[in-house]
C-alpha cells in the first residue's frame, strides 16, 4: 500500500473537506463544516496546518494543527487540534506518517516540540501517541463556552 502525505494548501479544498469529514466520521460527531470562505482562509494560513494521508487518491487520514508563538523563545511550539485515521487504514502507519511529516514540518521551521491532547477516556489514542514516542502530561483542560445574551 502506498501512502501519499501532504501538506494542504488552498489547491486542495476538496481534500480538506473530506479529511473535516473523516474527522466527523471518526470522531462520531454531527456532520459540521464550515464555510468555503473560512476554509480557503485556513488554508491561506501559514500558522495553520492541514496535512492529508491519501491511499490510491482517497483520504486515508490527517492532522490539522497550528503553530503557536511562544513568548519565552524566537520559535514556536505546534499544537494538533485533530488527528484522525479511518478505521479500515488505522495500524497500518497512517498515523505515523502523519506525525513524521509533522516532526520534519518542526525541523524545517526551527520548531522545538508539538503537543496533542487526547480525552483520558480515549484509550486507542493513548495507546497510539505512547508508541509514537509521545510523553503523557498530567494536565486538566478548562474549557469556557461564550454566554449568550
Amino acid at each position: 500500500m502506498s501512502i501519499e502525505i501532504k501538506r494542504l494548501t488552498k489547491e486542495d479544498l476538496s481534500i480538506f473537506n473530506s479529511l473535516i469529514n473523516l474527522f466527523n466520521l471518526v470522531f462520531e460527531e454531527e456532520p459540521k463544516i464550515g464555510s468555503e470562505a473560512n476554509s480557503l482562509r485556513l488554508l491561506e494560513n501559514e500558522r495553520f496546518i492541514a496535512i492529508a494521508a491519501l491511499v490510491e487518491n482517497e483520504i486515508a487520514g490527517g492532522l490539522t494543527a497550528y503553530e503557536l508563538p511562544i513568548y519565552y523563545s524566537d520559535t514556536s511550539e505546534i499544537f494538533v487540534y485533530d488527528l484522525a485515521v479511518k478505521p479500515e487504514y488505522q495500524r497500518m502507519g497512517v498515523g505515523k506518517g502523519l506525525l513524521q511529516s509533522l516532526k520534519e514540518y518542526c525541523i524545517r521551521n526551527g520548531i522545538q516540540d508539538f503537543f496533542v491532547m487526547a480525552h483520558a477516556e480515549d484509550e486507542q489514542a493513548i495507546e497510539f501517541y505512547h508508541a509514537t514516542g509521545g510523553k503523557a502530561e498530567k494536565v486538566v483542560n478548562f474549557v469556557y463556552e461564550r454566554e449568550t445574551q
